[in-house]
């Protein structure tokens, strides 16, 4: 019976409604006098019947005129109920009026109580068909308990309540005071009760919406959620929100910076506004992980230029459009220039640093997968270090004032030609540094990237959905974790303070072993690990042995002696450096042996040079210089020597 009402043409909806109405404000006007009158079977005199006739002929138009027959009940809003407020309102006055005018008998307190009863019919009818209406749909979504009590969740309750997918049934809340409350209709309690609360109300997923200003130990609560093996998802950040880049009811994926156990890097806004505000600011490997990060954070702080520099054509226009849409919204007013070139071409970088009269440069451009680079020894070389030199030449040639090199921890004590490469670009702006004073060069040296690229977190929770299994390398690899905007904020802030050669570094906490990172993304996505103890688990976890030039542990600082900067959180270290004129020239050399596509000489320049470069293969593992098919006659290699790079 209800299918064939739902079925039925509006007009027809709108007919039952209005009779409905009728009914109701007719009865309630009777039930008035019956009740006034102490009279059970209170039948009205001829005046009387006039009055409540014409009452509910005026009523029913009030509701036409506010538009109540226009609101669909399914979706029946506040809005709705006040508009059976002001027309139960508007109907008592006309009541009273009317008993007036036809001189009918209407006692002072009917009005008042046909009012009430006449709000309670019409409103409870309207109540009662949305609760039939909707009661299918909510038994098919899925029962969510909400995290937080704030003003985010009210706003994540209220949007899922309006969804087709997910039914708030609980808020949990960190303060024990408030437990077995109600906020929105809903039941509050504690934390401590959540793993009661799923079997109580079946819930089987767990939403965090906590306010940006939130006090909570993250790590703490995570710590607690992951024990429940229920899905553990989050919604978007303010910063998210505020940008228009998602909206409060976009679920998605935990985002596991929660994991790092400490508070995020915060940048000194004031002093990095200084030094971007109404400058012409440009970015290297700008359609990048980092680089991109970089761009959306820069283009806030009102740059009069930002070029974005970058070989991926596909990159730069997602990168580009993001940026334009930004702009245009907030009205920032940033001249946006998408460039497309390599670092490797000196020339082309000059002449885009001086045709915009660049003034930072922030350098991100880089190849930094560990097994990829190690496989393509010359390439990596190339763009990483042949590149950098050629970017920051370029720089000091255009009379660039600063130029900020993205560097990784993996280029301490180096096992693999990413981390090598890293640290002989250091090398090199530190040694260019010395060289001239027109431009500053300084260094940011960073852990893992969460959500990069290169990042393990996208590939296990690939792994982890596709049923596993999850492959790690080691079971006591650990590495430095930081979140994309983390590294971005922590860039800005030393392009800001550097003099010319230091190397910053990001206090970073404590390292995270990849193995717990698994088990925790396994649990906190609501599965069970495939264990020997639990060989009906869901998801297993495998270890694949470490990769070629991959080692357990990573630093941040060769030395053991780093400086105190005005951040708290920043450190600063001036490590070894080569005299500029010894390290041109394995710069050259290096640059020969890549022409000739001598992979072997170049790893001897990298372990010559101080990079403290110790390779943890025997053998090359480049997939081009380990090729039978390349072996050529000394004539055919000799050739090779004066081609371009």
């Amino acid at each position: 019976m209800l299918d064939a009402f739902l079925a039925l043409p509006r007009v027809y909806k709108r007919i039952l409604s209005v009779a409905s109405d009728v009914f109701a404000l007719t009865f309630s006007i009777w039930a008035a006098y019956a009740l006034r009158l102490e009279q059970q079977y209170w039948l009205p005199d001829e005046k009387q019947g006039v009055v409540v006739a014409l009452t509910v002929l005026f009523t029913i138009a009030f509701f036409i005129k506010l538009g109540l027959y226009r609101a669909v009940i399914r979706y029946l809003s506040d809005k709705a109920f006040m508009t059976i407020v002001y027309g139960v309102f508007a109907s008592c006055l006309t009541f009273i009026v009317l008993g007036y005018l036809f001189q009918a008998f209407v006692p002072r307190s009917v009005p008042v109580i046909y009012g009430a009863l006449a709000f309670v019919f019409v409103s409870g009818s309207r109540l009662g068909v949305r609760m039939l209406v909707n009661l299918p749909r909510e038994r098919e979504k899925e029962a969510v308990a909400i995290v937080g009590a704030g003003e985010t969740a009210m706003q994540l309750a209220s949007a899922l309540a309006q969804g087709t997918e997910y039914r708030p049934v609980v808020f949990i809340t960190f303060e024990n005071k408030n437990h077995k409350t109600t906020v929105n209709g809903l039941p509050v309690v504690s934390l401590q009760h959540t793993a009661k609360s799923l079997k109580k109300y079946g819930i089987e997923r767990i939403l965090l919406a906590l306010d940006a200003d939130s006090t909570v130990d993250r790590k703490a609560l995570i710590r607690e959620l992951e024990a429940l093996s229920v899905p553990v998802q989050t919604v978007p950040s303010m910063s998210e929100l505020v940008a228009g880049r998602a909206r409060i009811n976009d679920i998605r994926d935990l985002e596991l910076e929660d994991l790092l156990g400490r508070d995020p890097v915060r940048p000194e806004a004031e002093v990095v506004a200084a030094s971007l505000r109404g400058k012409s600011v440009m970015v290297t490997g700008a359609g990048g992980s980092i680089g991109s990060e970089l761009c959306r954070q820069i283009i806030r702080h009102q740059p009069d230029k930002l070029v974005l520099f970058e070989q991926n054509e596909y990159s730069l226009y997602a990168i580009e459009r993001e940026l334009l849409a930004v702009n245009g919204v907030d009205g920032l007013g940033v001249s946006i220039l998408p460039i497309l070139g390599s670092v490797t071409h000196r020339r082309r970088c000059e002449v885009v640093m001086k045709a915009y009269a660049v003034q930072t440069v922030y350098h991100a451009a880089a190849y930094k997968h560990v097994p990829l680079v190690e496989h393509n020894v010359i390439e990596g070389v190339q763009n990483n270090v042949i590149g950098t030199w050629h970017v920051a030449e370029a720089a000091i040639e255009a009379g660039v004032e600063r130029f900020v090199l993205i560097s990784t921890d993996k280029a301490v004590r180096p096992t693999n030609i990413m981390g090598a490469s890293k640290r002989l670009a250091e090398l090199v702006l530190q040694g260019l540094s010395e060289r001239q004073d027109s431009t500053v060069f300084s260094m940011v040296r960073f852990g893992n990237v969460l959500g990069s690229s290169g990042s393990v977190v996208p590939l296990f929770r690939d792994q982890i959905r596709d049923g596993g299994p999850v492959t790690v390398t080691h079971p006591d690899i650990i590495r430095y974790f930081m979140t994309i905007p983390e590294a971005s904020q922590l860039v800005l802030q030393a392009g800001s303070m550097g003099t010319g050669g230091e190397v910053f570094v990001l206090d970073m906490g404590e390292p995270v072993r990849i193995a717990d990172l698994a088990r925790k993304m396994i649990h906190l996505m609501g599965l069970v690990e495939k264990t020997d103890d639990q060989p009906h688990g869901d998801i297993q976890i495998i270890f694949t042995g470490l990769r070629p030039g991959e080692k357990l542990f990573e630093e941040l600082l060769i030395g053991n002696n780093p400086h105190g900067t005005d951040h708290p959180r920043i450190m600063m270290a001036r490590e070894n450096s080569m005299h500029w004129a010894d390290l041109k020239s394995a710069l050259n050399k290096l640059a020969d042996a890549s022409k000739r596509f001598d992979c072997e000489e170049v790893v001897g320049i990298l372990k010559e040079c101080p990079t403290d470069y110790q390779p943890l293969e025997t053998e090359l593992v480049d997939l081009i210089a380990s090729a039978p098919a390349l072996e050529k006659p000394a004539e055919a290699r000799s050739n090779v020597r004066n081609m371009p790079i």
